[in-house]
């Protein structure tokens, strides 16, 4: 734990100033004065019999005042009593009591009077009483004896002492006896009992009283109390009764509480204001009641009220007429509760509003003695003279009574005197001297010269000018020989003379002069003052954790002004370090050498100069040799034992103490303030100091009850706030600062509305808030126009021009006076519309899709407003190309401030356009100008709308497009590229053909067959091209099976014939790679069964793609099902489907942006009628189909041997068997169509086959073989063409994009087809 503090030089200052304001009001002693009381013993003045009696009388005067006293109101004769003498040049009484005098002869009423030429001063009436400590009384004490259970009283009963002694219990050893809730002594010295327990019994209850004035205590008997359990209670009466007898005692029972004092329902309490409030509650019950204390109709004070004994003792400080009313305690327990009401009043023994003071005049000047005072009963006054009432006291034409207040008018020196003012009601009197003293002096200064003054900057300088005068002089302060009267805010001038430099520059060393005049003379005095450099420690102790038997050092690096000799003191735990060789002090460090456990502790660093003082701490831990313990670090525990000090207006000192750090030295204290006042519970930051200072000088506002807490931050957070300071309510004063944000805005063209924000509550600065608007003309009224509100934000001035400028000023005020004058702002009154559109609209066509539109600037004016800029609004008339009109919607571009053109973006090519321009202020705009016409030239068109290819052949296609949605112009013709893929997606020759604007489709002729081709699509203007839309199709295989020579052969294309038109060229015929496009989705094939579907698609993307397949009633609006596919397989079967429905289906990859194909739509088969006999499960079938399936397979083993001899399979006779190759069975192992596969070993036959886009073909694979056609693999039977779809289970639907393709099954499903 590290922490600073500094010992600030203000608050010795301080004392001093306020030293000073009272010795100002002395006169010199070699000046004639009337007599001053300077020191008296007390009015009730109890004194000890064994001791002389001493009481004081001290005055002071010129010339010397004599002494004379009087006793119980008559002359008392000293020299008559031997026992009594004074003091030399003293009127203190001395008694003497311990030469045989007896003090109870010398008990009464003592008065001093202090007498010189100039008046009297007469003391207090001395009530003196020699202190009593009787013994007490002799009496027979019983013994009490109890049931366990009841309560219980054991009465002290004191003998009456003066003054009255403490009561309190003890046994015979001297131990105090224990109390709690249970057991407790009331105010009264008696020992209460709410319920006693067996363990009460004792023999040694014993009250004493101790006489703290004679210092002696007082015994009274011991009290024997015997407490009989149920128990033994039962047993006892079992001993003394025969068996036939009903006996035994009741158990302890529970009962509900009864007050055992005060008794009854209500009292009484009367108490003195000033004094210690204090009312008492004791119960008896089983259980132990709780008491519990309300006032009703209102609060217990605050931050005044304790509670006592277990809460039995209500205890209220400082009591005020306020604090009267009914007090109610209430004692609770489990069976019920009971309550008593004290009603309290509170009186008042008088009390000073204002005592008289001293009054200095010179002759012929004015004056008043004002003695006024408060109390209650409402306190009578009286005065006297020189100690005799002024109604009998020699007249003086120069004085007037009027009640409290004694006025003097033109006084001579003859009206020198002392007066009394006498303040008294029933509980108590006030009595006070004040003198007036006629001189005439010139002035003198009793500061020493060329005193010279050092201070530590940022520091109050305070540079005194004591000084005296009658009539009182003038005070004037200079710097420099030659310098100006000082003035400003820079400086403070008190009453008693002294200059305040708050704080304290290097700048404002020098020498200063004080000039002190009045009629009869002038002086002056000169001053020195150093401003000195503050001491610092720039390096503190750190907190330190060292093993037991280590070394340790802690720095203290300071920094100090070089005229100033700095100690540096080392300090453990506050004390002296110890008387030990361990310790070495350094210049500027402590190191401890073989550290034990008694070196645990907190280690300060002290540096004092003769100006100021600064201290750092630091806490060495000492733990034990390895292991260490872990450190726990945590957030500071909060602060506490706030104390404010050094009350000002406007400034107070907070300090504290710092809680536990937790191993994390505090970096900073936060500290907050609640203005209890204006905004109770809510907690405002006021500022926040570093963590090793634990004092702050505090700014305040007036008219604010301030209440501070503080929380202490570290590495590891912030700590719970402290307890709250005491409030701290500052006096009223003019606000400090004036409304924030005024502006003056009309809303109507004939208003100014003035707005601001309004002061908050702290910154009232006292009672009445209001506000001071004001407002004039600007360059038109000379004078201006004010209101005073309150409670509101803005004022609203009717009846103004439209928008013309005004000064406006909000000035705040309160019950003591105004703020500081306002600065003025700019408003306007109300805007209306503009009068004027802008003229000469001009618009440059820069392009097809950009404008510049360029306009006059309207005058100023007829804007009516603020400027806000111009709009422009267009739209499009028609398009040129189509000549259609369609709904107009007009686009609006704002040009900001006075900008007098701008560019319309995003035109439409080749289209007649509309626009107009109109002025904008804050209030809307104004007129439009006259449409202009312009006309956006050509552009080059979008994209066609669509193209789409159908009627596949085996040498082509036919393709069919839509014109641009937007053609931007006059369409001259389409260009069309195409050019093949073949199954490496190597592109080949590019073909380019023009095509007439006015056709729609187009067949291609010459193609290959069975090769997918790319095409690029686009329309020109004669502007140029647009943009392309592409596709991708196949031509069909040759049914013929007969290959033609095929140019570039090797890779995988034949030759395209065609004929050339005038618009048909060819483009150089080079193959070059490409990638393909994907992701695509495409080709899905369904086969779909009674109950289930196959579903099979093409995809080309990147690898291990996961799929999954979407399916719903065609034609419903139900939500789409979702299937997810096993693996990265291209097919899926949908099982459970309704027999006869129409289903849409779509297949999507997961990760690719909800990339799905197009949907296709498909049909279940019908429902096909049961049986009454399942063929399936009798025996002869199953036989049967055994004997077939091994026939189909030795056939299709002959044909492949008779293939790889170059023969050809039979297979148009196969599709004639076959009427119905749509509905095929599924394979039992796996529950897929025969034709589909999930291995994703593919081998592919090489001449003309149509591998699918995701798969490679393998070059060294066989041509021909039985794994092409096996159980699991993808296989086509493409080398001929001959199964090309012949099995296909594919109904005849025309894909999204205008593509078909056909799938070829396998030959698993050609053989289930057989049975």
């Amino acid at each position: 734990m590290t922490k600073k503090m500094s010992i600030s030089t203000s608050k010795t200052s301080l004392v001093l100033f306020l030293c000073q304001i009272i010795s100002a009001l002395d006169v010199p002693l070699d000046l004639s004065q009337p007599p001053t009381i300077t020191q008296q013993s007390p009015k009730d003045y109890i004194v000890d019999p064994r001791e002389n009696i001493v009481i004081q009388c001290e005055a002071k005067g010129k010339p010397p005042p004599s002494f004379s006293w009087t006793r119980n109101g008559t002359h008392f004769d000293i020299d008559k009593d031997a026992q009594v003498t004074m003091k030399p040049n003293s009127g203190t009484l001395v008694i003497n009591i311990m030469n045989g005098g007896k003090a109870e002869a010398y008990e009464g009423v003592y008065q001093c009077t202090a007498r010189n030429e100039r008046g009297a001063a007469i003391s207090n009436n001395i009530v003196v009483r020699p202190s009593r400590s009787p013994l007490w009384t002799k009496e027979k004490l019983e013994p009490n004896h109890v049931r366990e259970g009841d309560s219980l009283v054991l009465h002290c009963r004191p003998p009456v002492g003066l003054p009255p002694p403490i009561i309190f219990w003890m046994d015979n050893a001297f131990q105090r006896l224990p109390q709690s809730e249970r057991v407790s002594q009331g105010l009264n010295g008696d020992l209460y009992f709410s319920n006693v327990q067996p363990e009460d019994t004792r023999e040694d209850y014993i009250c004493y009283a101790r006489f703290n004035h004679t210092q002696t205590i007082q015994q009274k008997q011991p009290i024997s109390v015997k407490v009989f359990s149920m128990d033994s209670l039962n047993d006892t009466i079992a001993a003394n009764l025969s068996d036939t007898d009903i006996f035994g005692a009741k158990p302890v029972t529970e009962r509900q509480p009864v007050l055992l004092t005060p008794t009854g329902s209500t009292s009484t309490k009367v108490e003195l204001r000033g004094n210690v409030l204090l009312l008492e509650c004791i119960a008896a019950g089983l259980p132990t009641p709780v008491i519990r204390w309300i006032k009703e109709g209102g609060e217990l004070p605050a931050n005044r009220t304790f509670f006592e004994n277990f809460k039995k003792t209500l205890k209220i400080i400082d009591v005020s007429e306020a604090d009267s009313g009914n007090y109610k305690c209430i004692a609770r327990n489990a069976l019920g509760s009971v309550h008593h009401v004290i009603s309290v009043t509170v009186k008042a023994a008088p009390y000073w509003i204002t005592a008289p003071r001293n009054l200095v005049l010179s002759p012929g000047e004015d004056g008043t003695l004002i003695c006024r005072a408060n109390g209650n009963p409402k306190p009578s006054i009286s005065w006297l003279a020189n100690g005799v009432p002024i109604a009998i006291a020699p007249e003086d034409p120069s004085r007037k009574v009027d009640g409290d207040t004694i006025i003097f008018s033109h006084v001579q020196e003859r009206s020198s005197a002392v007066y009394q003012c006498n303040a008294s009601n029933e509980y108590g009197y006030l009595l006070a001297n004040a003198f007036v003293n006629v001189l005439a002096e010139p002035p003198r200064i009793l500061t020493p010269a060329n005193k010279l003054y050092q201070v530590i900057a940022d520091s109050p300088a305070l540079l005194d000018c004591a000084y005296f005068g009658s009539p009182k002089p003038e005070i004037e302060w200079f710097k420099g020989v030659k310098g100006s009267i000082l003035r400003g805010n820079e400086y403070v001038f008190h009453d008693n003379g002294t200059l305040e430099i708050p704080v304290a520059q290097k700048n404002n060393a020098g020498t200063y002069t004080c000039v002190a005049r009045n009629e009869l003379g002038k002086i002056q005095n000169e001053v020195q003052l150093e401003i000195k450099d503050p001491t610092m420690i720039i390096k503190q102790p750190e907190y330190k954790v060292i093993q037991r038997y280590g070394q340790v050092s802690f720095e203290c690096i300071i920094k100090h002004d070089s005229t100033l000799l700095p100690t540096v003191t080392w300090l453990k735990d506050n004390d002296e370090l110890p008387d030990d060789e361990r310790f070495l002090v350094g210049k500027d460090n402590l190191t401890i050498m073989n550290v034990t456990d008694k070196d645990d502790g907190t280690y300060t660093c002290i540096v004092n100069t003769t100006l100021d003082s600064v201290s750092a701490s630091a806490v060495l831990t000492v733990v034990a040799a390895p292991p260490t313990p872990a450190i726990i670090y945590a957030r500071p525990n909060p602060p506490f034992d706030l104390e404010l000090t050094g009350q000002l207006e406007r400034s107070i000192d907070l300090s504290w103490l710092p809680g536990d750090e937790n191993n994390s030295p505090i970096t900073s204290f936060v500290i907050e303030f609640e203005d209890a006042l204006h905004e109770p519970g809510v907690w405002r930051y006021q500022t926040e100091v570093p963590g090793s200072q634990t004092t702050a000088q505090l700014k305040l506002s007036p008219y604010v009850n301030y209440a501070f807490r503080v929380i202490a931050v570290n590495r590891i957070g912030r700590s719970q706030p402290s307890e709250p300071s005491e409030q701290y309510l500052t006096k009223s004063a003019s606000p400090d600062e004036n409304p924030a944000n005024v502006q003056g805005i009309g809303s109507e063209p004939d208003n100014l509305v003035i707005t601001w924000e309004p002061l908050k509550g702290f910154q009232s600065n006292g009672p009445g808030l209001q506000y001071k608007v004001s407002w004039r003309q600007k360059d038109v009224d000379d004078e201006w126009t004010s209101v005073i509100v309150a409670n509101v934000s803005k004022y609203i001035v009717s009846g103004t021009p439209t928008f013309v400028p005004y000064e406006v000023k909000v000035q705040a005020l309160n019950d003591l006076g105004y703020a500081p004058e306002p600065s003025e702002v700019i408003g306007h009154s109300g805007e209306d519309l503009p009068m004027v559109a802008p003229g000469n609209v001009q618009v440059h066509v820069i392009n097809s899709t950009l404008a510049k539109v360029h306009w006059d600037p309207v005058p100023l004016k007829s804007v009516r407003g603020h400027l806000q800029g111009y709009k422009v609004y267009y739209w499009k008339v028609q398009s040129l190309s189509r000549r259609s009109r369609r709904h107009v919607e007009k686009k609006i571009l704002t040009f900001r401030g006075n900008k007098t053109f701008g560019m319309l973006p995003g035109l439409e090519p080749y289209s007649s356009y509309k626009l107009n321009v109109r002025v904008v202020n804050g209030k809307g705009e104004g007129p439009a100008s006259p449409d202009k016409v312009f006309k956006t030239p050509e552009g080059v068109p979008s994209s066609p709308s669509f193209l789409k290819i159908t009627n596949p052949t085996l040498d082509s296609l036919t393709l069919e497009w839509g014109s641009p949605t937007h053609p931007n112009g006059v369409l001259t013709s389409y260009t069309l590229k195409f050019q093949p893929i073949n199954n490496t997606h190597e592109l080949g020759p590019l073909v380019e053909i023009r095509i007439p604007a006015n056709e729609s489709s187009l067949i291609l002729k010459n193609l290959n067959y069975s090769t997918r081709y790319k095409f690029y699509f686009n329309a020109q203007t004669s502007v140029g091209s647009g943009s392309q839309i592409t596709e991708e199709a196949v031509t069909i295989m040759d049914e013929a099976g007969i290959l033609r020579p095929a140019v570039g052969a090797g890779k995988g294309y034949s030759e395209i014939l065609f004929a050339t038109s005038p618009v048909m060229h060819t483009v150089r015929p080079t193959f070059y790679k490409v990638q393909p496009l994907y992701p695509r989705i495409r080709n899905i094939t369904t086969a779909a069964a009674e109950t289930y579907a196959n579903i099979s698609w093409e995809y080309e993307g990147p690898d291990h793609a996961n799929f999954y397949v979407e399916y719903g009633v065609a034609g419903s609006k139900e939500d789409w099902k979702k299937e997810i596919v096993n693996g990265s397989r291209s097919f899926f079967v949908l099982k459970g489907l309704t027999p006869g429905t129409a289903y849409k289906v779509r297949v999507g990859a997961e990760g690719l942006s909800g990339f799905r194909s197009s949907e296709d739509v498909f049909e279940t088969g019908p429902a096909m009628a049961s049986r009454q006999v399942d063929i399936a499960t009798q025996g002869w079938f199953i036989g049967l189909m055994c004997a077939v399936a091994l026939l189909i397979l030795i056939l299709l083993i002959v044909c492949f041997i008779r293939r790889n001899k170059g023969g050809k399979y039979p297979v148009k006779e196969k599709e004639d068997a076959h009427a119905d190759p749509e509905i095929q069975p599924m394979k039992e192992d796996d529950g897929t169509f025969g034709e589909y596969s999930d291995a994703e070993d593919h081998k592919p036959l090489k001449k003309g086959s149509r591998t699918p886009s995701d798969r490679t073909v393998k070059k060294e694979d066989s041509d021909d073989s039985l794994v092409d056609y096996g159980e699991g693999v993808n296989g086509q039977f493409n080398e001929d063409g001959s199964f090309i779809g012949q099995y296909s289970g594919k109904k005849e639907k025309e894909p999204a994009e205008g593509n078909e393709s056909s799938e070829a099954p396998s030959p698993v499903n050609a053989m289930n087809s057989f049975v």
